[in-house]
């Protein structure tokens, strides 16, 4: 294998909680594939927490460790989502946002005590997550003539690729993801079945 086409992500989410002089920080690991999903969790754990005064966050959508977003929610810039930030790209771990919940207990913890508290709220909630291991795989659709289908099966089980969808009847089709490490070897195969063509939907 040329490259790893392997990446770590939250597989059951976790809660973790930190207190100093007052203060409670709920972290909360998710599961994020879109923004969308990230928008989502963060009106629930609003509607859950009314009363907190913070809701900051970092998020990881890709393995590119440049990719990120953050937000402070009204802390000092730096003090809450870098620190968050930061220690999902420790743990290596992405398509995941860490939620801090930070109840105000009436004393100011400084720039190194924010820092600290919102490190540790995040950590303990991966802490408590569980973490798995998931393959990079691009998703193809595939059409061939019934003619084909032995070919084609044979290529699949030979790579051991997952079918995500199928129909099969004069003309066939096929969903299935290719882990992005074989990938060349899988279409070269493929462009070797006359009648067979192939259209890269999206990764995964």
């Amino acid at each position: 294998m040329l490259f790893d086409d392997t990446y770590k992500t939250v597989g059951r989410p976790g809660e973790g909680i930190f207190r100093d002089k007052g203060s409670k920080f709920i972290g909360y690991a998710i599961p994020v594939k879109t923004e969308q999903e990230l928008k989502d969790h963060l009106a629930r754990i609003r509607a859950e927490h009314p009363k907190a005064r913070h809701y900051c966050w970092a998020a990881r959508f890709t393995t590119d460790r440049s990719v990120f977003k953050l937000n402070d929610d009204g802390e000092p810039s730096g003090s809450a989502g870098r620190p968050i930030l930061n220690t999902l790209l420790s743990q290596d771990v992405t398509n995941t946002v860490v939620i801090v919940v930070r109840y105000f207990g009436g004393t100011l913890l400084g720039i190194p005590g924010l820092i600290n508290a919102y490190k540790t709220a995040a950590v303990e909630a991966l802490k408590e997550s569980v973490i798995i291991e998931l393959s990079l795989t691009d998703v193809y659709s595939l059409h061939f003539g019934y003619l084909e289908m032995n070919t084609v099966m044979r290529v699949l089980k030979e790579h051991d690729l997952q079918i995500l969808e199928q129909s099969f009847d004069n003309e066939c089709s096929i969903t299935l993801g290719i882990r992005k490490s074989i990938l060349n070897q899988v279409l070269g195969k493929m462009d070797k079945v006359s009648g067979l063509s192939y259209k890269y939907l999206y990764s995964n």
